[in-house]
């Protein structure tokens, strides 16, 4: 699993929208992400999206699940096959990254 949603959402929704994937989704009593598609951002921006936008700061890294960023990187791309901007960065290992900071 990349992020996750702690129980301190309050279920505002800012960060569904915010993510290249779609991993995000409501819940029954919080907004959830799909370990599947999420890929921290990877690729796409130099931080978590979900994070920057949420007003109390519970999209974190799930540190009993930890994920390495060429897998993350991986995902990105087989979730966004004709994304070729994003391959062209990622085969000039030059591409925006949360672990790159």
């Amino acid at each position: 699993m990349s992020t996750y949603i702690t129980s301190d959402c309050i279920n505002c929704g800012a960060c569904e929208p915010e993510c290249p994937n779609e991993a995000i989704s409501e819940g029954d009593e919080i907004y959830v992400i799909d370990p599947e598609l999420c890929t921290e951002c990877v690729g796409f921006h130099d931080t978590e999206q979900c994070q920057a936008v949420c007003p109390v700061e519970c999209c974190l890294p799930d540190p009993n699940h930890p994920e390495v960023e060429n897998l993350l990187l991986e995902r990105a791309i087989r979730l966004h096959p004709e994304d070729e901007t994003l391959k062209k960065r990622a085969e000039a290992n030059e591409y925006p990254s949360r672990f790159r900071k």
